[in-house]
């Protein structure tokens, strides 16, 4: 995948399969931009549950929400992302039509604060449990900072060798030369017929 940078390109790969009205899942809120984009995309008659461990992320997250006027369709979960299906209602079961992780630690933030490859596989497991038939997850990964690579490596690998069933990947990016660069991986859950 080459163009525009990760983020942009998650943001393209959601507004593809998302309608007013869907529910929508922010696993790693930081500072809301994120979650402000699903909220702005799902609309006031659809549902966004926003993740992040630390409060200050929820904390910007909410405030973003409130000075765009959309706070009142999404709910800050500060909670890890790997509790994910277990936040969630039971009326989110099988409608969630979009899930993005933007991995790594929150932007002027305590960088010693990072995903990690485990919370974020369960997450993954999670996430996937919940999408709904032609729903799409998007990955942005960072191998740039300590930790990141792994936590990447386990992305990739979990994208291509470890996807369960009715899934596809959509695509993703291959590593740089340097293994530093951002990565965007793609996922849809395959609609039957």
């Amino acid at each position: 995948m080459t163009g525009r940078g990760p983020v942009a390109r998650a943001h393209e790969a959601m507004a593809a399969c998302l309608r007013p009205g869907d529910w929508a899942v922010d696993a790693t809120a930081g500072n809301g931009h994120d979650a402000l984009f699903l909220a702005q995309t799902v609309g006031p008659q659809g549902r966004v549950v926003a993740f992040d461990v630390q409060p200050a992320a929820a904390t910007a997250t909410r405030r973003r929400l409130a000075e765009a006027g959309v706070a009142e369709w999404v709910d800050v979960e500060v909670r890890g992302h790997e509790h994910l299906t277990a936040a969630l209602p039971p009326t989110a079961q099988g409608r969630v039509r979009g899930v993005m992780f933007n991995l790594g630690y929150l932007p002027a933030g305590d960088k010693s604060l990072i995903t990690r490859p485990d919370t974020t596989l369960a997450a993954l497991q999670g996430a996937a449990a919940v999408l709904a038939p032609g729903g799409r997850l998007t990955v942005v990964a960072y191998p740039g900072h300590a930790g990141g690579g792994e936590e990447t490596a386990a992305v990739a690998h979990w994208a291509q060798d470890a996807l369960p069933g009715g899934f596809r990947c959509r695509g993703w990016d291959e590593p740089d030369p340097a293994g530093k660069a951002p990565r965007l991986f793609v996922l849809e859950r395959v609609e039957a017929g």
